[in-house]
């Protein structure tokens, strides 16, 4: 505490804000570049001739196209319309990993270096017509090699940003973004940090190398031909020896905060920016995430036998019910029947069902653990968080034929209409995070099952679903093929 009064702020990492005025500016007078070009060369005598000069501290940010321009990723590319349209989707496609998003003819991918943006980074912008630009291969190098030429030719211990312009999630328009970096901490992070009213930072990781990148888009613009761009004020985040630790002697500012500033492992390139996409919370578009969706819906449903203690929602398990009536039944018919079973009614059903059960495996011959062991696999019944049973009401629709062979064929027809409204249940029960185990043992004990629940002789039970929240996560099911199970005859 520092007066008793307001909580002391630990800085477990430097303070991202600078400790006065900011200043930018974007040079006029920057050649075209082209491949080839000493671009170091041509920077260096255009910043250190202007009047604002060059100063230790000073971050050097430039487009993305200036460097596609000089390391030679530039692509020759037809003047017809659909010709060029044509060779820049091909490049898209070669420079991308996966896509994330198909919006009507625009794809958003993610290109090799990690990077998420529309059409992976090719444009035609501020290149010649017959032309087309690829990102830089290496932005991160490319910026490492430009700090350390930078700071032989000009002496000034300058940090070096590479931009590009992109869109954002939850956002219109588009703003620059750090995608190369060398010389300077591009993130700050405060978890463990405490605030002057005493609140401790849990998650909070500044980008400031984007915020860097975004603010001198600014004086940068996209038509006036200047590329390039001076920030001044920022030398707090400028690392030395294009990034690596420097030298601090004991008396120096001594914070926790200025130590952790020139530690090794201090976020120095775009590349720590980029979020994998195994944990990019927006790693599919909408209509790639519903079509994932769909093809993982059934393959998701897998038996759960353990649940946790969490309580069901009511209204999740209702809906769940909803979508599995949903279900095809013959002659336009609505003949299946959920049936929530809960509290006194759970016990006495369960237990007038382990009596039957009991009853034909002693028939059976089984007794001592052979015998407990059975009766066992019904625990679950009796432990799971909800029970649901589902039937088929063969009064409901069901055709009354005169002979033996057509009435058997109409009750098969509806049982198949309730398995296919069981699996459904199923299947909606997994799409809301809830798992499930079908057992048949009502199916064995059908009058004993209506019996205990007091209803109509023409309800047939068609198992007993076990549900809950899973007590550990559902493991993905391995691919399979249909193998011999999928036949053509033709």
């Amino acid at each position: 505490m520092t007066d008793g009064a307001i909580p002391e702020i630990r800085r477990w990492t430097a303070e991202h804000a600078a400790p006065a005025d900011v200043t930018m500016w974007a040079p006029d007078g920057l050649p075209e570049f082209r491949p080839g070009d000493d671009l170091a060369g041509v920077l260096a005598e255009a910043l250190v001739a202007d009047p604002r000069g060059l100063v230790d501290g000073d971050v050097v940010v430039l487009t993305s196209k200036v460097l596609s321009k000089t390391e030679g990723r530039i692509v020759p590319a037809p003047a017809d319309p659909e010709a060029r349209d044509e060779l820049r989707r091909r490049l898209v496609e070669a420079e991308s990993v996966r896509v994330v998003a198909r919006v009507n003819r625009t794809l958003i991918t993610e290109n090799r270096l990690g990077i998420v943006q529309a059409a992976a980074g090719v444009d035609g912008s501020n290149v010649e017509s017959g032309e087309l630009a690829l990102l830089p291969s290496d932005p991160d190098a490319s910026a490492a090699a430009l700090v350390a030429d930078l700071r032989r030719l000009t002496g000034a211990r300058v940090a070096v940003i590479v931009t590009d312009t992109m869109g954002r999630a939850w956002r219109t328009g588009q703003i620059d973004m750090a995608i190369g970096a060398a010389g300077i901490r591009v993130s700050v992070g405060y978890d463990g940090a405490v605030d002057r009213q005493g609140n401790e930072l849990l998650v909070t990781d500044v980008a400031v190398a984007d915020e860097i990148a975004s603010a001198a888009d600014l004086v940068k613009g996209k038509l006036g031909a200047r590329p390039v761009a001076v920030v001044r004020g920022l030398a707090h985040l400028v690392l030395d020896d294009e990034g690596a630790p420097g030298e601090r002697d004991d008396d120096d500012e001594g914070t926790e905060g200025a130590r952790d500033h020139d530690r090794a492992d201090v976020p120095r390139r775009a590349r720590d920016l980029v979020r994998d996409g195994e944990f990019d919370l927006f790693r599919l578009g909408t209509a790639e995430a519903l079509a994932q969706g769909r093809r993982e819906a059934v393959p998701a449903r897998r038996s759960v036998r353990r649940f946790s203690d969490d309580p069901v929602d009511p209204e999740a398990l209702a809906e769940a019910v909803a979508d599995a009536l949903t279900a095809p039944a013959p002659h336009h018919s609505s003949p299946i029947r959920f049936v929530r079973v809960t509290g006194q009614a759970r016990v006495r059903m369960l237990d007038a069902l382990r009596e039957d059960w009991e009853r034909d495996l002693r028939a059976d011959g089984h007794t001592g653990d052979v015998l407990a062991r059975r009766l066992s696999r019904g625990d679950i019944l009796r432990t799971c968080p909800e029970l649901i049973v589902p039937f088929v009401d063969d009064a409901s629709g069901a055709h009354d034929y005169p002979d033996e062979r057509r009435a058997a064929c109409e009750e098969t027809m509806f049982t198949v209409a309730g398995g296919a409204a069981v699996q459904s249940l199923l299947v909606a029960l997994a799409a809301r995070g809830l798992g499930s185990c079908w057992i048949g043992s009502t199916i064995f004990a059908a009058g004993t099952t209506r019996s205990a629940l007091d209803l109509p002789e023409t309800w047939r039970p068609l198992g007993a679903v076990a549900v809950g929240v899973p007590a550990e996560p559902v493991a993905a099911r391995e691919p399979r093929s249909a193998g011999d199970a999928y036949l053509t005859i033709g």
